[in-house]
């Protein structure tokens, strides 16, 4: 038998909300959440999860209704999350941050009817105007002064009014405090976790167009134990984990909240990156688990304020969401002595697929090897289906209990991308002899130059080994001889000049003739996503439109 199929053949799959059932009867007494200074045991956690999700009952949720929540990192996030799941419900994420168009879209495409969003203007008036357009039911409303401590709640209900929304007084707008008010346990739903979908979580995927994709109760719970056996050196009850990556996207949900509880891990909230804020957290509470993007360790690399702040209780550190350049990697574990690893992951896997070794086994510019139970495919470009042997570059191709069930009401965009009953990707990369993996690039943002494929990442990887450089994008410019060619953006550290030129002279020693960018522009930021991670979408789009302007 392979080592998969002997993970997956001692796998139980659980309804998520027993994970905290579980960690509530263990380290009820232990801290759960930290949200600005303020804090709440398990046990504490645990019972306004039942007078939440009794709440909901008594509103008319059912099994199978679907709830959304469009909530930055707050306790409200993991109560309401646990509480839905535990009487049968289907969480929809929403980002926040999203504009009206965008919250309406994915309120509409999912069918949800109840929205939980903060007493804040700048996010409840984009709900309620779904709401108003009748997309939406019901909007419960949580007070964001009630989360906040002493002296920072006295403050923010004194000065801060302007920010609060106005709500109306009627059925349509229930408050957190009614929903938890009605006393009793909730029923809780019999579950099949197998079948049961735990939360539909949009993607943009490879089309752009928002898909919700289905992830089951054992999708997350096998993520979740996948994860705890990579994170086998963390310490029950004892953790502290600095969560500032949002919940609502699913690598923060999982390995940031989930892994968490599973662990009965102290949750550091934070409700947006502030560098100042996230080291001033990091050495007030000693934290020693930091999940994060690239983007975020960069910042604490190039700051000179880090300089000042004591951050050696940091143990492990998980690094998603983008590629991790090397010298990101190990300029951080040189300033504070932990392990900082890369994996790799994706919405429709749960998300993650591949982690290294929080050891000495660990391999820089590697994501690491297939979690238990996940079997991993190359596939020939060109040819679908054929194999690629190990060494061979190929799309990835995933097999596990966490690829998800399929798209919300998507057949066809699902039969494209699970094919028998494997997840495509539509990264590049190979594995070697031992089992790493490597990936070169996605397959969309190949680029294809007289003929032959050249990878951003390689690019970029090459250009981060300049010293003056922070970050950089590369993409494919149209090219009248070659096709395509590769164009660099490329943001400077500060207090650093670099020209064109000279960055070229230096790639001429990391790249290939073919490889070489044919056009540097300098910027002083470049976009990122949500999440924080760089985003090539805006410059693409900005290059069809200044080419088209010439034409």
């Amino acid at each position: 038998m392979s080592e998969p199929q002997v993970w997956l053949a001692a796998f139980r799959p659980q309804p998520i909300h027993t994970y905290l059932d579980d960690t509530v009867r263990q380290f009820g007494h232990r801290p759960a959440i930290d949200f600005l200074g303020k804090g709440w045991t398990y046990a504490e956690l645990g019972a306004l999860v039942d007078k939440a999700a009794a709440g909901l009952q008594a509103m008319g949720v059912v099994k199978g209704e679907k709830v959304g929540l469009c909530l930055p990192n707050t306790p409200y996030y993991t109560i309401f999350y646990f509480a839905v799941l535990k009487i049968g419900g289907v969480i929809v994420n929403f980002n926040p941050l999203y504009v009206e168009r965008e919250l309406s879209f994915q309120a509409r495409d999912s069918g949800a009817r109840i929205m939980v969003t903060l007493d804040l203007r700048i996010i409840y008036d984009k709900v309620e105007a779904v709401r108003r357009e009748g997309t939406l039911d019901k909007i419960i409303v949580c007070p964001m002064a009630d989360i906040l401590p002493q002296p920072k709640k006295l403050l923010f209900t004194l000065f801060k009014g302007r920010e609060r929304a106005r709500i109306p007084d009627d059925a349509a707008h229930p408050r957190y405090g009614e929903v938890i008010g009605h006393g009793g346990a909730p029923r809780v739903a019999d579950i099949n976790p197998d079948t049961d979908i735990a939360v539909l979580q949009y993607t943009g995927g490879t089309t752009g167009v928002p898909k919700g994709a289905m992830l089951t109760h054992t999708n997350l719970a096998a993520n979740l134990e996948q994860m705890r056996t990579l994170f086998s050196a963390a310490r029950p009850g004892e953790e502290k984990k600095l969560c500032v990556l949002p919940f609502f996207h699913v690598f923060a949900m999982t390995v940031a909240q989930n892994l968490s509880v599973a662990i009965g891990a102290e949750m550091v909230l934070m409700p947006r990156f502030e560098l100042k804020m996230l080291l001033d957290t990091i050495q007030r509470k000693k934290v020693t688990l930091f999940p994060g993007v690239p983007t975020i360790y960069t910042a604490i690399n190039n700051a000179e304020i880090t300089k000042n702040y004591d951050l050696t209780s940091i143990r492990l550190c998980f690094s998603g969401g983008a590629p991790l350049p090397v010298e990101v990697k190990e300029e951080f574990e040189r300033r504070t002595g932990c392990l900082l690893v890369e994996g790799y992951g994706l919405t429709e896997s749960s998300p993650v697929v591949t982690g290294n070794p929080l050891n000495e086994n660990r391999r820089s510019g590697s994501i690491g090897l297939a979690l238990p139970g996940t079997s991993l495919e190359f596939h020939d470009i060109e040819e679908p289906g054929k194999l690629m042997p190990d060494g061979e570059k190929g799309e990835l191709v995933v097999r596990g209990p966490q690829v998800m069930m399929g798209y919300y009401n998507r057949p066809e965009e699902t039969a494209r991308t699970i094919r028998n009953g494997a997840l495509h990707t539509g990264d590049v990369g190979y594995r070697d002899k031992d089992g790493f993996v490597y990936l070169v690039d996605r397959i969309k943002d190949l680029i294809l130059c007289s003929g032959y494929n050249v990878y951003p990442r390689v690019i970029e990887e090459a250009i981060y080994q300049h010293p003056s450089v922070e970050e950089t994008i590369v993409i494919a410019i149209p090219d009248a001889y070659r096709g395509q060619a590769p164009k660099a953006f490329v943001k400077l550290r500060t207090g650093k000049s670099l020209s064109a030129e000279d960055l070229r002279t230096f790639l001429k020693d990391h790249l290939s003739p073919i490889e070489l960018p044919q056009e540097v522009e300098f910027r002083d930021s470049l976009p990122k996503t949500m999440v924080g991670k760089l985003s090539k979408k805006e410059l693409v789009e900005e290059e069809s439109a200044k080419r088209a302007q010439e034409a």
